[in-house]
């Protein structure tokens, strides 16, 4: 059990788009997004991507486990791993899940039921015996879902909507922007606003400069532009994120180096990765 002034984020899936398990993607990880955050005793999980599978596993030795599960948007490479995720089968288990793109359209529960119900899956939310509240909220508010855990939030550039996010804890803060384009008119300001300072910044990074042309209009950035965010926003450790499924190992080793060169102390998302501010 962590320690009341642990804070620190563990990566359990780096991928954008699908998974893409093989050997080519072993060293960085072939699961979509999914990112542990502990700020203390709280565990805070962002996004439901295949990745969650893995991190339900490692829950079987923490139970009974009380959570918050927020999402960044809904697109189904962020929220697969649900219906896969052990921890909710676990009745003595509390989940709070979070959306902040969908009201006044849609909530997040509709969303859910949604994706598990025939014929896409055959079995209903109502599997989960665990205790499970949907929450929805409109990016940019700030939430305060424990003591001493701050979560400021942002509008991303991304289809349907997506949410960035900030936590707060013990004086230090991680950020986590992914699913936003840059526009071409300067840096985007709601996202300088969120990252200003952190201490860790995830940025959504899955083209280079020289692909990003064919994919204008997906709502995905390049590691280039996270570093300009970086810069201008006096961000310390900037992580490149959400690889794109093309990207394979020796593919990211290059990555990993030119980004490097650009800022030194930058890093490239991995499957098991652990940060501490």
């Amino acid at each position: 059990m962590p320690e009341d002034s642990d804070f620190f984020v563990r990566f359990w899936g780096v991928r954008g788009s699908i998974a893409c398990p093989g050997a080519a993607w072993a060293a960085y990880g072939g699961n979509t997004s999914c990112l542990e955050i502990r700020c203390g005793r709280q565990l805070l999980i962002f996004d439901g991507g295949t990745g969650l599978r893995q991190l339900g596993e490692q829950l079987k030795n923490e139970t009974p486990v009380d959570a918050d599960l927020l999402f960044t948007h809904s697109h189904l490479d962020h929220i697969a791993g649900i219906p896969f995720f052990s921890a909710l089968f676990v009745p003595s288990n509390r989940f709070r899940m979070w959306a902040g793109h969908l009201i006044p359209e849609r909530t997040l529960r509709d969303v859910i039921c949604t994706m598990m119900a025939p014929p896409l899956f055959p079995v209903p939310i109502e599997i989960f015996p665990s205790r499970t509240i949907f929450n929805d909220f409109s990016a940019g508010e700030t939430l305060r879902l424990h003591p001493g855990v701050v979560l400021k939030t942002t509008h991303l550039n991304h289809p349907n909507g997506a949410t960035g996010y900030r936590i707060e804890f013990d004086g230090k803060s991680i950020c986590y922007v992914t699913d936003t384009e840059h526009t071409g008119h300067g840096l985007d300001e709601n996202i300088l606003d969120l990252v200003r300072d952190a201490d860790v910044f995830i940025y959504d990074s899955s083209y280079t400069d020289e692909e990003y042309p064919k994919y204008a209009g997906w709502g995905h950035s390049t590691w280039s532009e996270g570093v300009k965010l970086a810069d201008a926003a006096g961000a310390k450790t900037f992580v490149a994120f959400h690889h794109d499924p093309s990207h394979k190992d020796v593919f990211m080793d290059r990555l990993g180096e030119a980004l490097a060169k650009a800022r030194p102390g930058s890093l490239v998302a991995r499957e098991g990765m652990t940060l501490t501010p």
